[in-house]
């Protein structure tokens, strides 16, 4: 089925996002392993393999469409140094995705593919998640202290 040509270039531009997040996800937990910080690591990753999940999703959407992925373009990948900063870096990572998320399904329904928009629908929801669960932690480290946090982390 030929899909939308700018509906098309939109889920290409969503793909970027979900290939940029798994790498920042996957380093990000490598580095809380390496520190010993296990829950952490566990969180990240996890988040990261839900990430690839959105990928395969919108390369199965694009090639439905007759479109062609495009899976060698990253936005700016942003590793933080400290926990603290790497969970404020995911944080904005996913907001910026809720807001390009919301965007899409509004061209997706302009161009009467519900379909899509359905598909796009389901993995805001994990964005969402994404969102509330990094504001807990970020909650967490502040009414905690980062290092009874961290103290809690292995």
């Amino acid at each position: 089925m030929k899909g939308n040509q700018e509906l098309i270039d939109t889920l290409n531009d969503l793909l970027a996002g979900e290939l940029t997040a798994i790498n920042q996800y996957m380093v990000h937990a490598e580095m809380c392993e390496d520190w010993g910080y296990t829950k952490l690591h566990d969180s990240f990753e996890h988040r990261a393999i839900t990430e690839m999940k959105h990928a395969e999703k919108l390369i199965e959407r694009i090639l439905f469409l007759e479109g062609t992925p495009i899976v060698s373009h990253l936005n700016e990948i942003r590793i933080g140094a400290m926990v603290p900063e790497q969970v404020d870096l995911d944080h904005a990572l996913e907001v910026d995705t809720v807001r390009d998320y919301n965007e899409a399904i509004v061209l997706a329904g302009k161009v009467l593919d519900y379909a899509t928009r359905d598909v796009l629908m389901d993995i805001l929801e994990d964005e969402d998640k994404h969102v509330d669960e990094l504001e807990e932690l970020q909650d967490q480290i502040e009414q905690m202290s980062l290092q009874v946090f961290l103290s809690t982390q292995n």
